[in-house]
């Protein structure tokens, strides 16, 4: 009897891996849950909310008045009338600096910590079709957690 019960506790062990390694592979397949998290007194965590919800805006039917809500939110009014100006010039999304909407973006801090002086700058990399990127750079007032300055990386500021 003793033989008879250890060989059914084996054959039990044996059948319980298998059933979890089993239901591990699927689950491992299947892909692991993802997060994000952020906190609003946060300036990366502010440009990051913009840009996702500005590209959600720009990218859905009828998201005009999402977009320029957006904008008088997250903007400084003087940076929103420099950024009127660009885009009748350059014929493009001045957010974007662009005529279409990426696959995806990243937000990334410029790597002093949360900024220096008075503005947290960031720097906004934009996917597009076949992989390409372009990358900007995006100034936000620590005082008003708005954006003032939109420009592409390495041609400085005014």
């Amino acid at each position: 009897m003793n033989t008879t019960k250890a060989t059914r506790r084996t054959t039990l062990a044996v059948g319980l891996a298998l059933a979890l390694g089993l239901g591990a592979t699927a689950q491992a397949s299947a892909g692991a849950p993802r997060s994000v998290s952020g906190k609003p007194s946060d300036d990366i965590t502010r440009i990051a909310d913009f840009y996702g919800a500005y590209i959600d805006a720009v990218t859905d039917e009828g998201g005009g008045e999402l977009r320029d809500a957006l904008r008088a939110h997250y903007l400084t009014p003087a940076f929103q009338k420099e950024l009127n100006a660009w885009e009748d010039k350059e014929h493009a999304d001045g957010v974007l600096r662009a005529q279409n909407v990426p696959l995806a973006w990243k937000v990334t801090g410029n790597g002093n910590g949360n900024g220096t002086g008075d503005r947290t700058e960031a720097v906004v990399t934009l996917t597009w079709s076949a992989g390409q990127t372009s990358t900007l750079v995006v100034d936000m007032s620590r005082g008003s957690h708005q954006i003032s300055h939109i420009g592409s990386k390495g041609l400085g500021r005014k």
